[in-house]
């Protein structure tokens, strides 16, 4: 993984001594509530319901095990002893104490981590596939480029105060992990028709109140003009964005009010007058790709007498195998997906004692290394398929190693109204009765790929518009209410999923999305998916048997 130099470590703790100067004029008196809004947020600190809540930036979800142990140590000093990773990479501290947030930070500038630029109007941390190096369907690894844009983007004096929030994610895959196409900027690396590799780029998409797909502005560019270019868009943005109206002030508005062709144009013209000013040279980019070099692999890792035996012997350990891991691209390993949804943990928590167990996994059977993921799972990239059994035992005894990656237990879930302030709705709670409903069901596991995503209010932190089942929580006359939605992706064919019909009550959600899969299970095809089955035969089945019983 990237190492800082000693520019980039200096660049940290400035900005943590500078911050301490901040919080302490605020809690002085010195400064003012709303001057200390936008310092506080450029720093990544909310001021939420019961206490400040801190995002830390997992940029493109990469962790090493001392990294890990850190924010193991800060849960403990600083925190109620967990944390909580969220659906960009990222992770959240929801109880420390104001006064003692600039030494929370000058505790994570010791293992080069920070908070910058994780809220705010600004260029915010890029994200990627979990999978990125790993897997077999990649074209090239994204992880190089991601640390370029984020190297780009830290501090760019230009974009310190954008219109609205600005999002960016870099896929290198033909399966999109990355859910690139609902980004303010989506990157995919692609080759064009001569073979040679470079990036499409889209524009415009975004969740929240009104979510979008983003539509493709360049098909392909040129590996040098990556940053120019990103930088253009970014520029007309700045310029033409609505400051009068947050909720219209996205990028995504922009792009829909003036049309793609026209907002192109704009971009192009832009882009020709800089795109000589900043060329991404053939070295830098070999020189970032040296901090992504394949481990050091065993060639003997593909002979494993035993793990035939293990499988066929234990089937608690052959579930495991069956969801929580994924092929790795080197024969005789896989990818370990670590479940941070067990039936009574709210979905995305950790615990520091948890967290010091995967260090110590990660030290001893993957290259010390753990990457987040979108769903709020984590992932340990490089085990040798002899050790999987080792690494399900630690797991399944840090109660790390629930068979849900990918069923309908798998919940995207935001902090709701449990400690938002922004949020209408509760999630937590109702994530935890939906998990024990689901769990008592014995066809979960053979109901295949089903994502479940809730979200305590409109800014859709849970990115409810793309679940497959998607949960969004309303204020109806002071009670928390529901609305439902079915259909969405955010994977390869992007989709925002359709309204199902009025909002139901909290009480009766969990009900509701079994008589979604029961109709699903009625309804399917031999081998079918659930989306296949939502677009081809309606909504109307699934509303008939929601609605006849609530």
């Amino acid at each position: 993984m990237y190492q800082y130099n000693e520019q980039d470590q200096t660049l940290i703790e400035e900005r943590v001594n500078e911050f301490r100067g901040q919080t302490q004029r605020f809690l002085n008196g010195d400064l003012g509530a709303d001057q200390f809004r936008a310092l506080r947020l450029m720093n990544g600190l909310y001021l939420q319901t019961h206490a400040p809540m801190l995002r830390v930036a997992v940029p493109y979800g990469l962790l090493s095990s001392k990294q890990l142990r850190k924010l193991a140590s800060v849960a403990r000093d600083y925190d109620r002893g967990y944390c909580h990773f969220t659906t960009r990479q990222n992770v959240q501290y929801n109880w420390p104490a104001l006064e003692r947030v600039p030494d929370l930070l000058a505790e994570l500038a010791t293992v080069q981590m920070h908070a910058i630029q994780t809220s705010g109007n600004c260029l915010r941390n890029t994200t990627s596939d979990h999978l990125a190096g790993i897997c077999k369907d990649e074209i090239e690894d994204p992880r190089p480029y991601c640390e370029i844009i984020r190297q780009w983007t830290t501090l760019h004096p230009e974009f310190a105060f954008l219109p609205r929030k600005f999002k960016i994610a870099v896929s290198g895959a033909t399966h999109d992990r990355a859910a690139v196409q609902l980004h303010d900027i989506g990157v995919y690396l692609v080759k064009n028709a001569a073979g040679e590799t470079g990036f499409q780029i889209l524009v415009g998409g975004g969740l929240g109140r009104t979510p979008i797909i983003g539509q493709t502005i360049r098909p392909y560019l040129e590996k040098q003009h990556l940053l120019s270019y990103l930088e253009a868009i970014v520029r007309i943005y700045n310029l033409f964005g609505r400051r009068d109206n947050k909720y219209k002030a996205r990028i995504k508005i922009l792009v829909k009010e003036t049309g793609l062709e026209k907002f192109k144009a704009m971009v192009e013209r832009e882009w020709e007058r800089i795109r000589d000013s900043m060329p991404l040279s053939e070295q830098r980019i070999a020189e970032m790709k040296a901090h992504f070099a394949p481990p050091a692999y065993e060639a003997a890792a593909n002979d494993a007498p035993d793990f035939a035996k293990q499988l066929a012997d234990n089937a608690d350990f052959a579930k495991w195998v069956k969801y929580n891991t994924v092929e790795h691209k080197i024969s005789g390993y896989q990818g370990v997906y670590i479940s941070l949804k067990a039936p009574d943990s709210p979905p995305g928590d950790i615990t520091a004692e948890q967290l010091e167990a995967v260090a110590d996994l990660a030290d001893r059977y993957s290259f010390g290394e753990v990457r987040s993921s979108h769903r709020q799972n984590l992932v340990l990239a490089d085990v040798k398929q002899t050790d999987l059994f080792a690494v399900w035992q630690k797991l399944d005894a840090n109660k790390l190693a629930t068979p849900n990656i990918g069923t309908v237990t798998d919940i995207i879930c935001c902090p709701g109204l449990d400690f938002c302030s922004l949020a209408n709705a509760s999630s937590i709670s109702v994530a935890r009765e939906l998990n024990s409903r689901l769990d008592d069901m014995d066809y979960i596991h053979d109901i295949g790929d089903i994502k479940i995503n809730m979200s305590g209010c409109m800014n859709g932190c849970a990115h409810q518009s793309v679940g497959h089942i998607g949960i969004l929580g309303v204020d109806k006359h002071g009670e928390e209410w529901y609305q439902i939605t079915l259909g969405g992706s955010s994977e390869n064919e992007a989709a925002i999923g359709e309204r199902l019909g009025p909002a139901v009550a909290k009480d009766q959600i969990a009900t509701v999305v079994t008589d979604i899969l029961d109709v699903y299970v009625q309804q399917r095809l031999e081998d079918e998916a659930f989306l296949q089955t939502v677009k081809r035969v309606g909504l109307e089945p699934f509303r008939e048997r929601v609605y006849a019983n609530h």
